[in-house]
């Protein structure tokens, strides 16, 4: 189970290190493993706004920017094809370091002064899944609200500290942010400050859209709720934030929202595509001997009469708390 630090002080107030808190944690019966200190790697990085760009004299790819960085205006020069006047950039200054050791100085490029270089997002080491918005091939161009000048960790988000705990098979209630928040209340001698919840319906029925039939006695309760007028999109920053520290990779708003709750309350979720299921019917049975299911990886899987599934009138749809099916979203469960 992979904590967030900055997500654990919404429940309890902290002031410590992240190694008092592993050293503390860890003696008081909540084994880490580890923790990583998000950006770490990350040195001189700031925001930048590119306030001019024109065509190197001696070649015909690169372009030489002029880049405001806040204390100073810098000119760097790039090979990339993707900006535009305006554009807020990842500028890496002289002097600074990247992750995997690399190291940023100023030079020149066919005999034109660069100043620092201009990032791409694997040079930050993140993904489009990080932020869906920017490009793989060119420079990470910024959408957030960012001012020149700021460090880039502070910008991205990429401040956290991921803390790895070992969790035994007797404590299934720390397999959750609420779990282990309650671990290091008590550790700690600190109040624990729980969210309050509050579901807001808009009228209407879930039984006008869903009849749900639960077969299998290894399941105690199944709920479901319909949700109307969804819009695809990437989650906010600070969701994908947490996401990304708590060792899960940002899908969209849907999918994320759903492994936000399970690592919140330690409650798997799953969201279903509702034109995908058959007759409007959830069946939480076990599989039968024959049956199969196309994962959301793609990959065909051959079911066992052990196995616990979500399915519609016909077929299953997820593999209950592992893996949902090819047609749905997010992150099974009952």
């Amino acid at each position: 189970m992979n904590l967030s630090m900055k997500w654990l002080r919404e429940f309890v107030d902290l002031d410590c290190s992240p190694k008092e808190y592993a050293d503390q944690m860890t003696m008081s019966g909540s084994k880490v493993e580890g923790y990583t200190v998000e950006g770490e790697e990350i040195t001189g990085v700031v925001v930048g706004r590119v306030l001019s760009l024109e065509r190197h004299p001696d070649s015909d790819h690169l372009w030489v920017c002029q880049v405001d960085v806040g204390s100073e205006v810098l000119q760097i020069v790039t090979g990339a094809q993707n900006l535009k006047e305006g554009d807020l950039v990842p500028a890496a200054l002289h002097g600074s370091t990247l992750p995997g050791g690399v190291k940023i100085k100023r030079g020149k490029l066919r005999g034109i002064e660069s100043n620092g270089m201009l990032c791409s997002l694997s040079e930050l080491s993140l993904t489009k899944n990080d932020f869906p918005h920017a490009i793989e091939d060119g420079i990470f161009v910024i959408d957030e609200e960012v001012r020149p000048g700021q460090d880039i960790r502070e910008a991205l988000g990429l401040n956290d500290v991921s803390v790895e705990f070992e969790i035994t098979p007797n404590r299934p209630d720390c397999l959750s942010m609420i779990g282990l928040a309650r671990e290091t209340a008590a550790t700690f001698q600190k109040p624990l400050k729980l969210p309050a919840p509050k579901v807001k319906g808009t009228g209407g029925s879930v039984k006008d859209y869903l009849t749900v039939c639960v077969q299998a006695s290894d399941c105690k309760r199944y709920m479901n709720r319909v949700v109307k007028n969804i819009r695809i999109a990437p989650s906010p920053l600070w969701l994908r934030e947490r996401l990304r520290a708590c060792g899960l990779r940002p899908i969209n708003n849907i999918v994320d929202i759903t492994n936000y709750v399970m690592l919140e309350y330690g409650q798997p979720m799953h969201a279903f595509d509702y034109k995908y299921v058959k007759d409007g019917k959830i069946n939480v049975r076990m599989a039968k001997a024959g049956e199969t299911i196309t994962t959301l990886d793609g990959v065909e899987r051959a079911l066992q009469a052990d196995m616990l599934v979500i399915a519609d009138s016909e077929v299953p749809m997820a593999v209950g708390g592992v893996l949902g099916g090819e047609f749905s979203r997010g992150v099974a469960g009952t």
